[in-house]
């Protein structure tokens, strides 16, 4: 399946991190999220019904990410993957989670997973 729904850039306020000043404080990360399904029936009808709705998948895991209070984001990566594939028409999710300053002189740390 080739077809794709994308997420770019999904900033959230979130605990997260395994040193105690990480544990204090909410800081941002930011989520890149694509989304494998088939687009067939929305792109030749014009017509969502049946669709992924992406509006509802950002706000679900915002709520998600914003209450899991991870130590790793490995963890949250995973939390969020399983989160996409429970969308009906989801078969395949790509999860990139990015943590900004957490290492000096870095933009950003992070991972990226796939999971079907």
């Amino acid at each position: 399946m080739t077809d794709c729904i994308f997420l770019q850039g999904l900033r959230v306020r979130t605990i997260i991190g395994v040193y105690p000043h990480e544990r204090e404080k909410a800081q941002e990360i930011v989520l890149h999220i694509t989304l494998f399904t088939d687009l067939h029936h929305v792109a030749a009808t014009d017509d969502l019904a049946g669709g992924v709705d992406y509006a509802a998948v950002a706000e679900r895991v915002r709520a998600h990410v914003e209450a899991a209070r991870r130590f790793t984001v490995e963890a949250l990566a995973e939390d969020v993957a399983r989160l996409c594939l429970d969308v009906e028409g989801v078969a395949r999710v790509r999860v990139r989670v990015e943590k900004p300053g957490a290492v000096p002189g870095v933009d950003a740390v992070g991972v990226e997973i796939e999971r079907s």
